[in-house]
């Protein structure tokens, strides 16, 4: 049985193993695949791994897929209703990354109420060697304890952003489709989206980008946030209008924001938000942690082994 990966430099690009791919069938791993290369490389292949290579109905009419594995969260590059035609079953890797981002969330609020890169960098040009002061900040710090975070998307990875919110002494206001009230307490409580927007210090976004929530973070719900409220995303770029985001930062309205995703990655050179006042912009990485993506390989290879025994995991289109 062949087995091939279209696109694993990003998750292994040298630091993990295949081995684990290895021992079920005949692995052909590339790094990268462009989109004219995709049904050539697929070839004769029963399984098919993919990470952000856009497989297609017009693909899957030429080739021999069983099973297509990805390896990430997010299937939208995959057309499964295509797939579910064809009876391929289509499997994603549901929790591989929820510390790491929740994690993230706070790398970039604690980098906007700190700046520390930017005070090391100080220290180091020789700035406080050069002051008659014991100490000294470039810009204004911010406490977090006793402010507010509104978590729009409260599944795993917002619950334990909150987790570590509530561990900061914050109060956070958490939005879902589904409340779940058991999860409220002293210092944590399910509100409506308006209530969020309109009441949060700090406002991050665990949501799935669908078309009811593209763009929720735009110039009419920024216009209802708090003078000075912080934006944080990890989640999808296109949650936010991001000609929107950079007016309100570059007029204050929006203090500061921390985004690890933008709507079209890698980012492009006239993306508003790269010009824009107190952005901190990371490169997609909140997943990347090696911790992260050696469990999303030992997941994906357990969804594999599941489907050659008949007995398929997280699967997404059956």
């Amino acid at each position: 049985m062949k087995i091939v990966v279209l696109d694993g430099y990003t998750l292994n690009p040298g630091d993990l193993t295949w081995e684990g791919m290895e021992k079920l069938g005949e692995l052909t791993v590339y790094d990268r695949t462009p989109e004219d290369k995709v049904i050539e490389r697929i070839g004769d292949a029963e399984i098919l791994f993919v990470n952000k290579v856009k497989i297609t109905r017009e693909i899957l009419e030429q080739t021999k897929v069983k099973y297509i594995g990805v390896l990430a969260t997010g299937y939208n590059v995959i057309d499964v209703d295509a797939a579910k035609e064809k009876g391929i079953l289509v499997s994603n890797i549901p929790t591989y990354g929820t510390a790491s981002v929740a994690q993230m969330v706070f790398a970039l609020l604690l980098e906007i109420c700190h700046h520390v890169g930017a005070h090391d960098a100080a220290v180091k040009r020789g700035e406080w060697a050069n002051k008659t002061d014991f100490c000294f900040w470039k810009h204004p710090l911010i406490e977090l304890a006793g402010k507010t975070m509104g978590i729009i998307g409260y599944g795993r990875i917002g619950q334990n952003a909150g987790q570590l919110a509530q561990a900061f002494g914050m109060k956070v206001l958490a939005y879902n489709r589904n409340p779940d009230k058991a999860l409220e307490g002293d210092t944590m409580k399910f509100v409506d989206l308006e209530e969020l927007i309109c009441e949060s210090d700090v406002i991050s976004l665990h949501c799935p980008l669908l078309d009811s929530t593209k763009g929720i973070i735009n110039k009419n719900s920024i216009a209802k946030m708090k003078h000075g409220v912080i934006i944080i995303n990890t989640s999808r770029g296109p949650l936010i209008v991001e000609e929107d985001l950079a007016a309100a930062l570059n007029s204050g309205k929006v203090y500061a924001a921390g985004v690890d995703v933008v709507s079209v990655e890698p980012i492009e050179e006239n993306n508003p938000l790269l010009k824009a006042k107190n952005i901190f912009i990371t490169p997609h990485i909140a997943w990347a942690p090696i911790e992260s993506r050696e469990r999303l390989m030992n997941i994906a290879v357990e969804n594999l082994r599941s489907y050659l025994n008949g007995k398929p995991d997280n699967i997404v289109n059956g």
